[in-house]
């Protein structure tokens, strides 16, 4: 095989698959192919992480479900991503900017860059590398089975319940003999995520009965993925019940699901369906916080979720909900005892609280991403829904 040249290489890989592609070589960037605009390259959350990849085609899994795939020749390195088959949704992305520290006048140009990138499904982007592998590692053949994911798995744990807890839940009984106990346990577990109860579900899962299931798959791992999608199944239908919108558990759902499919071990697949039920009790938990849980209420709910990174407009939202104004406030007021601008402002705290514990981001900057109209505003809603300043919670609470 004569000289290779990586530049044409990642040049027409970003060309033909629509996803930025970059060249390492001994770690540093040679070269860099983005398809659409990005202000800030999203690799810069992961790149630590992404770089020490050292096989020959490997991929990386970020909590947002968008994935890197990387292929390793000599000391080259070929970083392609991210991808994903849902991008994610505006909010989403915003706060992907936000973490990225793109300038707020940048914010929508990154987030239509993201949003023209090629969506592929992970399974589709490794088998590109394994082919253009064969070429640059000397005629190795690899197959998915032989790539191994690299995941930051404990970022999406925000819990101290212990890993070893979870496997109890749906611990496999090989024994086909075994009586079935599933429908109780079910009914239980279904029923913790529909009302949102967060901490019920750690309860329960720090004490939880093994399930004695019947036999769906001829192998291990494909009983434990099938089992995982249909918790998956159940859990989604049970969050939209609790008031979560269709599309957002359903993408959710095959979000987990594919990513169920690539894992490989008991332990990681039990781990991942541990965070799985966590994600969709809290989002749950989100939206029914009020205690009220009318139609008007979840749906006004899952509005400020989706626009918590904006000045959240009431005339705006009673246009969506195609109420005027003082219909719409009057409304809530009267199901929920409290007005509508208090909750979009306690919305609002809950999500500063957790950027506060999670995030390493300057208080303005997250005073900016959730619109407020100056740092003192946000620090005295604030202090007045949380009982102290952002700067004393950060203090009190970072992890």
């Amino acid at each position: 095989m004569g000289t290779v040249s990586y530049e044409y290489l990642a040049h027409a890989m970003a060309r033909l698959s629509g996803i930025p592609v970059r060249i390492y070589e001994s770690s540093e960037e040679r070269c860099r192919f983005f398809p659409a605009a990005l202000p800030k390259d999203p690799l810069e959350l992961c790149r630590e992480e992404v770089l020490a990849i050292r096989e020959h085609v490997g991929y990386f899994a970020t909590p947002l479900f968008h994935y890197y795939g990387v292929l390793n020749s000599g000391n080259v390195k070929i970083v392609i991503g991210p991808t994903a088959q849902i991008m994610g949704d505006e909010q989403q992305l915003r706060e992907l900017a936000f973490r990225l520290d793109v300038p707020a006048e940048q914010v929508s140009v990154f987030t239509e860059g993201m949003n023209a990138i090629m969506r592929l499904p992970v399974e589709t982007l490794l088998q590109m590398l394994c082919t253009l592998n064969h070429f640059l590692n000397g005629g190795e053949m690899l197959t998915l089975s032989d790539i191994a994911i690299h995941e930051a798995e404990q970022m999406q744990i925000k819990t101290g319940v212990e890993q070893h807890r979870t496997s109890r839940v749906y611990e496999e009984d090989t024994s086909a003999a075994q009586p079935h106990n599933t429908l109780a346990i079910e009914e239980a577990l279904m029923g913790i995520v529909r009302r949102g109860d967060s901490v019920a579900l750690r309860r329960w899962l720090s004490s939880a009965p093994a399930v004695q299931g019947g036999t769906i798959a001829g192998d291990q791992l494909r009983q434990l993925r099938n089992l995982f999608i249909v918790t998956a199944t159940l859990t989604s239908r049970a969050a939209i019940r609790g008031g979560m919108r269709e599309d957002d558990a359903f993408s959710l759902s095959d979000a987990y699901i594919r990513r169920a499919e690539l894992l490989t071990s008991h332990s990681k697949i039990q781990n991942l369906q541990y965070n799985m039920l966590l994600e969709f009790t809290e989002q749950v938990e989100k939206l029914r916080r009020s205690g009220y849980a009318t139609k008007l209420s979840l749906d006004v709910a899952n509005y400020v979720r989706h626009h918590l990174s904006e000045p959240v407009s009431v005339e705006k939202m009673a246009e969506t909900f195609f109420l005027s104004r003082p219909y719409l406030s009057s409304k809530f007021r009267q199901e929920t005892g409290q007005t509508l601008t208090d909750f979009i402002l306690n919305e609002k705290t809950e999500e500063a609280k957790r950027l506060l514990r999670y995030s390493d981001k300057p208080l303005s900057a997250i005073s900016a991403y959730l619109g407020f109209s100056s740092h003192g505003h946000f620090s005295r809603v604030f202090k007045r829904c949380a009982g102290v300043t952002p700067g004393e919670y950060r203090e009190k609470y970072r992890m």
